[in-house]
């Protein structure tokens, strides 16, 4: 089996690739609906809870899609492929993803709105530090 340049199987690390997509898909679906900025002039928690729960449902649901598919192309039909998910889908380990994406999922809201309400350059400078100066 081919390896990748950090040790791991090619399939595993194409794997890990495409499933770290998924919170990426979801944050892009996701910030198309027009109620994505519901609260912009609450305290910041409440967007950062409504976009946490949004954007985990999206994801949720993406992620559930994904494996669907993989079924569907071998049952008869999306109520077979359903069907088959159900009875073979490692329950533990798709709940752990989910927390783990959620969590994943609230850090970014609260970095996306901190950045709104004070600015993506000053954020940066509070994080990194001030730039040094330009020479000419």
């Amino acid at each position: 089996m081919r390896r990748a340049a950090c040790g791991a199987p090619v399939p595993v690390t194409a794997s890990v690739l495409i499933a770290s997509l998924v919170p990426g898909k979801s944050v892009l679906v996701s910030d198309m609906l027009p109620f994505i900025n519901r609260f912009p002039e609450r305290p910041l928690i409440w967007n950062v809870g409504w976009k946490t729960l949004i954007y985990a449902i999206v994801a949720l649901v993406v992620h559930y899609l994904e494996r669907l598919y993989e079924y569907w192309k071998e049952a008869p039909g999306i109520s077979a492929a359903n069907h088959q998910l159900l009875a073979a889908m490692n329950w533990p380990r798709f709940w752990a993803v989910q927390i783990l994406l959620v969590t994943l999922i609230f850090v970014y809201c609260v970095i996306a709105e901190l950045a709104r309400v004070i600015g993506h350059h000053k954020l940066k400078t509070m994080f990194f530090g001030p730039l040094p100066p330009r020479s000419k």
